[in-house]
């Protein structure tokens, strides 16, 4: 039976994002690096690869989990966040640190006894039935091993996923040359959460047709990789610029490079913004 109404009609609750990572693809602390960010003390500054978990009760009270890429830390994200199912993953784009956690997600396939639903463009699928060939082939494996179980389903800009009362629609946008995805994720029915809201990693540009998109929204991730300016990224500098012009009530820098030392960059950033960590949980209450 739905578990809550609005005028009457049953709505999704307890809507919730949670931070799985906030680094980028190198992770911190980096390998073989002493800077003061990966000697750091502050637990803020130890950043796995960027993802997220946004998590709901549906319209029937059921729990809802989607992810947002798979990261090479999926298992040690998932089991740091108490994260028991997975009903599909939505992903940006083909690069590693977005993309090799997925065979980790065979658990969910055991625990829920169903296959899970991969969400794509048609090059990040790609990437993945190349890689994981075991998963997309297994009739060529020479063990009957244990591997996931997938559904595919091809992501197009512009055309919204309707998913257990949630809508998630893809947005274009550019990393370096590499055309992308990021979400625009709100409630078909309900009351205000921290919806809309907006994810957009990896992120140098921002195409025109999609700034549409971002209005109106009440949280935003945003990539923020260092303080010099990268060609596939946002700096510090120019994140802050889009952060302005897009105007959500609230925003988190994600995808952050060591250069950037949680505590000194943070307290320079305007009101109503801020770098997210590993385990921010942005939801009602925030």
């Amino acid at each position: 039976m739905p578990h809550a109404t609005n005028g009457g009609a049953a709505v999704i609750t307890d809507v919730r994002c949670i931070v799985l990572g906030s680094g980028t693809s190198a992770g911190v602390p980096a390998i073989a690096c002493d800077c003061p960010t990966c000697t750091s003390d502050d637990p803020r500054d130890n950043r796995l690869r960027t993802a997220a978990a946004v998590c709901w009760v549906d319209l029937e009270g059921q729990e809802r989990v989607i992810l947002i890429d798979a990261s090479p830390d999926l298992r040690q994200q998932v089991l740091r966040a108490g994260i028991t199912r997975c009903d599909g993953i939505f992903f940006t784009h083909n690069h590693v640190d977005h993309t090799f956690g997925l065979d980790e997600i065979r658990r969910f396939n055991v625990a829920q006894k169903t296959p899970i639903d991969l969400w794509a463009e048609p090059h990040t699928t790609a990437h993945l039935e190349r890689v994981y060939k075991h998963i997309f082939q297994k009739d060529e494996n020479v063990n009957d091993s244990f591997i996931a179980s997938v559904n595919t389903h091809t992501l197009t800009p512009g055309e919204p996923v309707e998913l257990y009362g949630l809508r998630v629609e893809p947005l274009r946008f550019m990393h370096g040359n590499l055309p992308i995805l990021g979400f625009r994720i709100e409630a078909e029915n309900g009351p205000d959460w921290p919806l809309p809201l907006a994810w957009c990693t990896d992120v140098s540009e921002i195409p025109d047709e999609t700034r549409p998109r971002l209005v109106d929204l009440e949280t935003l991730f945003l990539d923020m990789l260092r303080e010099r300016r990268h060609y596939t990224h946002l700096s510090i500098k120019d994140a802050v610029s889009e952060a302005y012009s897009i105007g959500a009530r609230r925003t988190w820098f994600i995808h952050m490079a060591h250069q950037i030392k949680h505590a000194e960059v943070d307290a320079t950033l305007p009101e109503g913004m801020g770098l997210a960590w590993d385990g921010l949980t942005v939801d009602w209450t925030e």
